[in-house]
């Protein structure tokens, strides 16, 4: 007996230590995690989730935050139906605990241990708002701790009715509102301070799940979830049994959602800006808007004012007639100006980045410089009289036809066939160098369709957005396959850290050759020089010639239910498309086939009006030769006319226009100076 009294006594005096070791570990810890919690000081209650867009000089263009904005009320803004109905809900002993309710954790924790697994929560108000703040929704201890850590603080640092506050201003209701103003405004459009018990009561019911007890998904789940709330407002005090049964009675209107506000600044352009964020940084469109991005953009606010002035002048509002158009740095890519339709507001879908359209002639360049590496040169000659051509498959042949069907007496160049738009020539050197070769170059300047080698490729009846095509002419104009038509120049999170920064991206197994580049870029430069004017077509600049100021190069395009124009400066390279967004209505009259070309020319005259004159620097590899447009020699004194062409120095004529065809070609340049190939660009 007295042995086993021993051992009583051991134990107990062994439990008793334990026991006073366990409390002194314990109160040890629990001041070590006070002391650590108020050292780190106060965290802030305002969220940090709006996602900032600026412009190339610095300043904000736009703000996103969802498709709703965010506001904060003062909770004395609240309406008490929204407050009660809250913690009726979601933690109704809020003002009596610490940040954890003890009660609601045990409950938990046993069943987590039955189905040994995290299965049920009992986060706090307190805990809920430090989650939305600062960590994920993760279920794992590890952001639990975390989650606990952060509450503890808001709890030190900040009364009850700032984080009631805060949690009100942040917590998501679903649709892109965050906050109950928001959420308010989106569901019903009127100010959080009006609502009625019954729609506060709706609402309180939501941040659960904001998808699943959306009322506008599923009215029925929303309802149940609502009466659930006014009957724990019953039960706990918040309302009289009267009050719940009008509250039940009482009809809910919601709103149309037709009220939504436009941004202000470039809207299309910042639309793009979103999708392009979202493909950088791997995440979906409402993570962007949602997640504290600052983004730095390629926006110039003037070149845009210039695009939406020169549309709006140029197209009549009552025209159903749409329109796209951008404005590219033809150095780095940068975006500068975009447009994808005529208004916003009517309509947000983007016309430049999202419609596929057939290119017509703007195609063309590429044709051209895909022939340059089979032999040919600016001044192959070509007869370009009617054609027929068998395709595989058909029983009718292709019969592809000029403008008016007017067709040149003799044979005409390369370059002045560009210049005049002749498809004959394009569909004869298309199928004379491979119906395949086209396809594949348009794939080395960054367009990424499919192309079935038609002689109709030719001609452009294949679909490109004009944000490709712009990009595509920016590789050409810079010979380089490194420019990419690009809006975002840099993206950093809410502390600055660079998340991504824009750099060129160089092929060496498919990159742009300059010489061929820098001849077709030439060429282009014809469309605006009368002294291409073939018997049978004018230039097709003739329409616009007048207003243009300086030096530039380009190429319209037409289908019958598409017009396009796309041009450059050394500067800038310049998009525009013009059609009906019903893509099989064709092109009216005059005017539709007038307003492509006549909005790039006046956007481009005023983006350069404060720009210095600059010229294109040919490339090692090419010679500035004066030609006879007319017979494609080498111009002679006693030459009648002569244009400009550049091309490999092997592919320079070996007769000379003026009747002196002996003469030595080398004698015509030899004492040309160094400077004047790059002077010839000034006039």
């Amino acid at each position: 007996m007295r042995s086993f009294f021993r051992t009583t006594y051991r134990w107990t005096t062994r439990g008793m230590k334990l026991a006073i070791f366990g409390t002194i570990v314990g109160i040890v810890g629990i001041i070590g995690v006070l002391i650590y919690a108020i050292t780190q000081g106060p965290p802030s209650l305002m969220t940090e989730q709006n996602t900032v867009f600026y412009g190339t000089d610095g300043e904000i263009i736009g703000e996103e935050q969802g498709a709703e904005e965010r506001y904060w009320i003062n909770i004395e803004e609240m309406p008490e139906s929204i407050k009660d109905a809250t913690l009726a809900i979601e933690d109704r002993r809020f003002y009596n605990h610490f940040g954890f309710d003890l009660k609601r954790i045990a409950a938990a924790a046993l069943t987590d241990l039955k189905q040994m697994r995290m299965a049920e929560g009992a986060s706090t108000i307190t805990q809920q708002y430090a989650r939305n703040l600062y960590l994920s929704h993760d279920k794992t201890w590890k952001r639990k701790l975390n989650e606990a850590l952060y509450a503890l603080r808001l709890e030190i640092f900040y009364n009850k009715d700032e984080i009631l506050e805060g949690y009100l201003n942040t917590i998501y209701y679903g649709h892109g509102a965050y906050g109950i103003e928001a959420a308010s405004r989106q569901y019903f459009n009127k100010h959080a301070a009006d609502l009625t018990l019954t729609e506060a009561s709706m609402l309180a019911g939501i941040p659960k799940g904001p998808t699943y007890y959306s009322p506008l998904a599923n009215a029925e789940r929303a309802e149940a979830r609502q009466q659930q709330i006014l009957a724990e407002m019953e039960q706990n005090g918040y309302i009289t049994s009267s009050e719940k049964r009008a509250a039940v009675e009482a009809s809910i209107s919601y709103a149309d959602g037709e009220e939504e506000e436009t941004q202000e600044v470039a809207p299309y352009f910042q639309d793009q800006v979103i999708t392009e964020a979202a493909q950088l940084l791997e995440v979906d469109r409402e993570s962007v808007q949602t997640g504290g991005y600052h983004i730095h953009t390629t926006l110039i606010e003037e070149h845009q004012r210039i695009l939406e002035e020169q549309v709006k002048r140029n197209i009549p509002a009552s025209e159903e007639i749409q329109v796209a158009s951008a404005v590219m740095n033809s150095h780095s890519g940068a975006i500068t100006a975009l447009v994808g339709g005529k208004d916003y507001g009517e309509s947000p879908f983007n016309r430049a980045t999202q419609a596929k359209r057939s290119v017509g002639s703007t195609i063309k360049p590429f044709l051209y410089y895909a022939a340059l590496a089979e032999g040919y040169s600016p001044v192959t000659m070509k007869e370009t009289q009617p054609i027929e051509i068998e395709v595989d498959g058909k029983t009718e042949p292709y019969v592809p036809s000029n403008f008016n069907d007017q067709y040149a007496e003799e044979p005409i160049s390369m370059a002045q066939a560009l210049a005049v738009s002749d498809n004959i020539y394009a569909v004869k050197t298309h199928m004379d160098i491979g119906p395949e070769k086209l396809g594949k170059t348009m794939k080395t300047f960054g367009v990424k369709e499919t192309f079935k080698p038609h002689p109709s490729l030719a001609l452009g009846y294949s679909s490109i957005s004009l944000f490709d095509m712009v990009s595509a002419y920016g590789k050409m104009v810079k010979g380089t396959e490194s420019i990419e038509g690009h809006t975002i120049a840099k993206i950093t999170d809410r502390h600055g850290n660079v998340l991504y920064e824009y750099q060129p991206a160089y092929n060496k197994d498919d990159a742009v050759d300059r010489v061929r580049a820098f001849t077709v870029t030439h060429m282009m430069t014809g469309m605006f020089d009368p002294i291409l004017d073939a018997d049978y077509a004018s230039v097709t600049g003739t329409p616009i010639k007048g207003k243009l100021t300086r030096m530039y190069g380009g190429k319209s395009g037409t289908t019958d239910n598409d017009s396009w124009m796309i041009g450059f400066s050394p500067q800038y390279v310049s998009g525009v498309w013009v059609g009906y967004d019903e893509g099989s209505k064709p092109l009216e009259d005059f005017n539709d086939h007038r307003y492509a070309k006549a909005i790039w020319a006046d956007t481009m005259e005023k983006i350069h009006e404060t720009e210095p004159t600059a010229a294109f620097i040919p490339p090692p590899g090419v010679k500035g030769v004066y030609i006879d447009p007319e017979t494609g020699y080498v111009a002679g004194p006693n030459c009648p006319q002569e244009r400009l062409v550049y091309m490999e120095e092997s592919d320079i004529p070996e007769n000379v226009c003026g009747g002196d065809e002996s003469k030595d070609v080398d004698d015509e340049f030899k004492d040309d100076p160094w400077f004047k190939d790059v002077v010839d660009w000034f006039f």
